[in-house]
């Protein structure tokens, strides 16, 4: 690299230090959060899960309620149950596997339940709830019974929810929203899941 190149690359980095530095210093208020990672893309749970390992691994106490996927062997529960996270998971499964609204709704109910107990708690800093989106677009939980639970959640405690179509309210509410595209998927091409990749 030249000495002229350099100096351009140099002054490029300051710049871009000035900005984040500015950034940093502006961002004073000190709150809890309301995360909603969304999308048709693979890696919602695992980045909500990443989160929920990122605050185990700063003491923090978390809880776990996980939709849809709750009757598959899970690599994050297996790990993080050994470190005191509480799981909450919905007997049922897969929805489209029952076919039967009542029984998945009693289903979806019982861990909502529990999540709610979760989110009335000031132990728990974090809380996931796992394509928690489907749950309310099905109708099996009210979206007005999720946002009293959330508005009403101690003031020091962060959420997660991920799942696609999450329901606009939620979007509004959140502080922080991520949408997952999906560019291309094993799946699509006859690829089986994998484990330790896919669950």
């Amino acid at each position: 690299m030249s000495e002229q190149s350099q100096d351009r690359h140099q002054q490029r980095q300051q710049r871009l230090k000035e900005q984040v530095d500015e950034k940093i210093a502006q961002a004073q208020e000190e709150k809890s959060l309301l995360l909603v990672i969304t999308g048709n893309g693979k890696g919602k749970s695992t980045a909500g899960f990443g989160i929920i390992t990122r605050a185990v691994g700063h003491g923090q106490k978390c809880g776990v309620a996980q939709f849809i996927k709750g009757t598959w062997e899970c690599g994050e529960r297996n790990l993080l149950q050994q470190h005191d996270v509480d799981f909450h998971v919905m007997s049922t499964g897969f929805t489209w596997n029952t076919q039967d609204k009542s029984t998945d709704t009693a289903a979806a109910q019982e861990v909502w339940q529990q999540c709610k107990l979760m989110l009335a708690d000031d132990r728990y800093d974090v809380i996931l709830l796992d394509e928690l989106t489907y749950m309310v677009t099905y109708g099996y939980i009210e979206l007005d019974d999720v946002v009293a639970a959330l508005n009403n959640r101690p003031k020091e405690q962060s959420v997660i929810i991920t799942g696609r179509a999450c329901h606009r309210t939620l979007i509004e509410m959140a502080d922080t929203v991520s949408e997952v595209k999906n560019t291309k998927h094993a799946f699509e091409s006859g690829v089986k899941v994998r484990k330790g990749i896919d669950w």
